[in-house]
């Protein structure tokens, strides 16, 4: 089924399939699903069954034009034909040696010539775990038990991050000057919030202030160098340069998160962008095309605590065969001429289009974001800068926009976020345009565009 006979049938089983699986799934997996994220489709959880290059296709045969990505790993698209080929024929070798193997130590090399912070690195299985051995790399290397991150970030789930990512008010985050480090989840340790300081972002006087009383026991600031987890906000001018010269001045650890920017803004991820080089930088997602692998890369002398056995980093799964075979296809893919340029004026085809459609509409819908990822929300703000305004967002009007692209066949991750692919084309993010004018016209009461739905 195309997405506009999808959008023509719309009908009230079109998900049925994908709720008896989800009531099914309920008494087996806890909630039905094996992600807290997975929680937060319309109308329920769904169930997919196939994907290639920018189509997915659910078990009821309802097909989307995906923007999700898997949460953002597949930049060059579903089932790319040269990624599935690498794998297969990686894996037919073997799987894991408890060893090392030459494909891990080419890949190596090239990330090293790629990442500006890379002078070593090593391979991990997800986000959560690379954040968490950057952490213990800027402790051992201080010897300073706290760090600083920003509200709304996104660091993982594991215990010494999972406060300060959201709130429900403004005042609930407590003061702007001294934040209140909410927990994210019950059943953390007593004192776990105590690894960290809270503070809005994109705020560097207050970071400085902060360091002015407090650079003796902070081993590092941590941030994503641009706020993909909430509203995909970009760093104001200055800001990652003034992190910089802060951690130089206090001899505190400068850490990128790119687990989302790396190798979707340059090859070198967003320091290579702002031309801002962090002491570590943590990346995964977007490098393997949906295999498990992530990476800690930083300088030597940080690195080298990993290297001498000082910092203990460990893990049966990591560089797995297929993970790094399809972490090398993926980068090759990328390195076509002009994909990076092709990314970006996607990007920017995309976001003017639904800035366009919102105006049209007469929707407050704001569009913001870098280049192949942007976030779009309903808020009076000519611009989000951090959680506290994001906070403004209406979010079931947010939610019934992304409930209406659904039932039109376009698919985006739940909180609004919206990821292009190289797959993508100028014709479907034209389709993505005249439907989300359709979606916003219904919502504001206005006449439906024609033929908005014709898949391109």
């Amino acid at each position: 089924m195309s997405p506009s006979q999808a959008a023509a049938g719309r009908r009230p089983n079109r998900y049925d399939a994908s709720r008896a699986l989800h009531e099914r799934a309920c008494r087996v997996l806890a909630g039905g699903v094996s992600s807290e994220f997975r929680k937060v489709q319309h109308p329920h959880p769904l169930f997919f069954e196939r994907a290639a290059g920018t189509r997915i296709v659910d078990v009821d045969g309802n097909e989307y034009l995906d923007f999700a990505l898997s949460q953002g790993p597949l930049i060059v698209g579903h089932s790319h034909p040269a990624v599935l080929a690498a794998v297969a024929s990686a894996t037919e070798r073997g799987q894991l040696y408890a060893g090392q193997s030459l494909g891990e130590l080419e890949l190596a090399e090239t990330l090293q010539r790629r990442i500006p912070c890379a002078e070593r690195l090593r391979f991990s299985l997800s986000g959560s775990e690379a954040d968490h051995v950057a952490l213990r790399i800027a402790r051992a290397a201080t010897g300073r038990p706290r760090f600083i991150r920003f509200e709304g970030h996104y660091h993982g789930w594991f215990d010494n991050v999972a406060s300060g990512i959201g709130g429900a008010s403004v005042e609930a985050l407590g003061p702007r000057e001294a934040p209140t480090a909410r927990p994210w989840t019950a059943g953390l340790p007593p004192g776990a919030a105590d690894e960290c300081i809270v503070l809005p972002w994109n705020d560097l006087a207050l970071v400085e202030r902060t360091l002015a009383r407090r650079s003796g026991e902070i081993a590092a600031i941590v941030t994503e160098p641009v706020m993909c987890n909430t509203s995909c906000v970009t760093p104001d001018p200055g800001f990652l340069a003034g992190l910089r010269d802060l951690c130089d001045r206090h001899g505190v650890v400068l850490i990128f998160d790119e687990v989302i920017t790396g190798f979707r803004l340059a090859p070198g991820g967003a320091q290579e962008r702002f031309g801002v080089v962090p002491d570590l930088a943590v990346f995964g997602k977007a490098l393997a095309s949906g295999w498990p692998i992530s990476v800690i890369a930083g300088r030597e002398r940080f690195m080298r605590l990993l290297a001498d056995g000082v910092v203990i980093h460990a893990g049966t799964m990591n560089a797995g065969v297929p993970s790094i075979a399809a972490a090398a296809a993926t980068l090759a893919q990328l390195d076509r001429p002009g994909m990076y340029e092709r990314l970006h004026a996607l990007g920017g085809r995309l976001a003017e289009g639904l800035r366009r459609a919102a105006r049209d509409a007469g929707a407050p819908l704001l569009v913001q974001g870098a280049g192949p990822m942007l976030h779009t929300g309903f808020t009076p703000l000519a611009r989000v800068r951090d959680l506290r305004d994001a906070l403004s967002y209406d979010r079931p009007r947010g939610a019934a926009f992304v409930a209406g692209l659904q039932e039109r066949g376009v698919r985006v991750i739940a909180r609004g976020l919206w990821y292009l692919s190289t797959a993508h084309t100028e014709a479907e993010v034209d389709h993505a345009i005249a439907v989300a004018s359709d979606t916003l016209r219904a919502m504001e009461g206005g006449r439906p565009s024609p033929r908005a739905h014709d898949a391109p």
